[in-house]
């Protein structure tokens, strides 16, 4: 037994072929079917998401006008100056003498002339304690680093107080690992070099302060 031929037949109501009755649409003009023999058009949904959009409209239209008419309006109420003037201005005036210290007035007398302060020639202090001393790279402290031979590595000392003025020196426990010496007048700057493999201790000493950092050169 076919069984295509159970399935009863329906009828295109826009091309008038004939389909399958499990389909929902004719696979000739493409017309969907919402009953036997009928079918709809793409238009008519549309038409009816128009008409639900306009009635969706309305009612916005009409709730916000009884909103407009129902909500209670704001009375106007005339505000009394506190403080009514005085009929007569110059009633109650201050004699001349008291005229700076009556509230309202502008006291117009030039001002006094204040000697001229003489400028400090003394020197500025000179800082001559030393609270830390640190030795960093790019602003950052540094306890231990790696170099390869024949690298330069610029360092700095970060000394606190800032403006110290006391001698900064830079030494190396061990020369043929690598070397160290100072880029700048202050001594606050310096290079240190990889010499030879090995590992050796950099010592910045500002005073009686000082910091050490472990150099590993490979």
């Amino acid at each position: 037994m076919n069984f295509m031929s159970i399935i009863a037949e329906v009828k295109c109501a826009r091309c008038d072929r004939k389909y399958s009755g499990v389909r929902s649409k004719c696979p000739y003009c493409g017309a969907r079917r919402i009953g036997r023999g009928k079918y709809s058009e793409e238009e008519d949904s549309s038409k009816g998401k128009m008409l639900i959009g306009v009635l969706i409209m309305a009612v916005l239209v009409v709730a916000a006008g009884v909103l407009l008419f129902t909500a209670p309006k704001a009375e106007y109420v005339e505000e009394t100056p506190r403080n009514p003037p005085s009929e007569s201005p110059t009633q109650n005036l201050p004699a001349d003498d008291d005229i700076a210290s009556f509230p309202g007035r502008v006291d117009t007398s030039p001002p006094e002339q204040k000697d001229p302060e003489e400028p400090d020639d003394s020197p500025a202090p000179v800082l001559s304690e030393v609270i830390s001393v640190d030795i960093t790279y790019s602003n950052r402290t540094k306890t231990d680093f790696t170099a390869s031979i024949g690298e330069r590595v610029p360092l700095r000392a970060r000394i606190e107080p800032v403006g110290i003025e006391l001698d900064v020196e830079w030494i190396s426990s061990d020369t043929s690992v690598f070397q160290v010496v100072k880029t700048n007048p202050e001594g606050t700057a310096a290079t240190v070099t990889g010499i030879g493999v090995g590992n050796a201790t950099l010592t910045v000493r500002v005073g009686d302060k000082e910091a050490e950092c472990i150099v590993r050169v490979r």
